[in-house]
């Protein structure tokens, strides 16, 4: 069984930061993609960021330049370091691993992040 858990989330003022993180737990295969996707209140859940047990990463243009996305492959952690942060970003944050393997994925909980104006 595989458990994500994250945390970091919360209530920051515009031109902030916070830095999430997501820990795996359980048996996941060490080729995967580990990432972090956003839904905001009425919206869709959209992809922030991703990156690969090689290092590769992928970002949303809405995010490209203020976000970064980072992993421990050693402690099956993946963070989120999120600079300039503007009320746009208000959004559940989901920790998320794709197994290349066995083709499967996995959620996290969430946590809120909000950024006031």
């Amino acid at each position: 069984q595989v458990q994500l858990v994250e945390s970091g989330g919360g209530l920051v003022q515009a031109g902030g930061s916070l830095r999430l993180s997501c820990v795996a737990s359980g048996s996941i295969s060490r080729f995967n993609v580990m990432g972090w996707s956003r839904q905001a209140p009425g919206k869709q859940r959209e992809l922030v960021a991703a990156i690969s047990s090689g290092g590769n990463t992928n970002y949303a243009d809405s995010v490209k330049g203020r976000f970064t996305i980072s992993r421990d492959n050693a402690k099956n952690t993946v963070y989120l370091q999120m600079n300039s942060l503007n009320p746009e970003d208000t959004a559940v944050y989901y920790c998320n691993v794709h197994d290349l393997l066995l083709s499967l994925d996995y959620w996290g909980q969430g946590t809120q992040v909000t950024v006031s104006s």
